[in-house]
């Protein structure tokens, strides 16, 4: 099978993102990084590419230019496995970015993460309708997620 690399478009911060992201995820590190040369389009020396590895996911940020930008229509999710890994990366992640609901944030790149227990789509498709519902209803109201305060809220009766 193919190896599928997601590429990530910037303006010309793509090593500093690249940068920025190996240093929250363990395992991580940057495996090259490529210039633009005399053709251009971007002036010769600048950055073109960083190729990186996020826990052994390849990615590669492209410094193409000003003409595209993040939006909430692409995210990458990281299934935590607990409380303490949701406020981790929740706080690393929204500094200098932005909070939204549900487990979303923007980065102070612009892309959007969710940040959530592994195991939240079992509990908000759980064969007990009435146990999925409290755990979705709980959820819209938070930023953060709080993983305690979602079971308590899916087992109540």
């Amino acid at each position: 099978m193919p190896r599928i690399t997601p590429t990530l478009w910037f303006d010309t911060q793509g090593e500093d993102a690249a940068t920025f992201y190996v240093s929250v995820f363990p395992n991580s590190k940057i495996t090259d990084v490529a210039h633009y040369g005399e053709a251009g389009p971007r002036p010769a020396g600048t950055v073109m590419t960083v190729e990186f590895e996020l826990d052994g996911q390849p990615y590669l940020a492209l410094n193409g230019g000003p003409e595209f930008t993040f939006d909430e229509a692409v995210s990458l999710t990281i299934d935590c496995a607990d409380q303490e890994e949701v406020d981790h990366y929740w706080t690393k992640l929204s500094e200098g970015g932005q909070e939204g609901p549900c487990g979303w944030l923007k980065d102070k790149f612009g892309l959007s993460w969710q940040v959530a227990p592994a195991d939240l789509g079992k509990l908000i498709s759980d064969p007990d309708q009435a146990r999925a519902q409290r755990a979705m209803a709980a959820m819209l109201g938070m930023k953060k997620i709080d993983v305690a305060a979602l079971y308590a809220a899916a087992d109540q009766k």
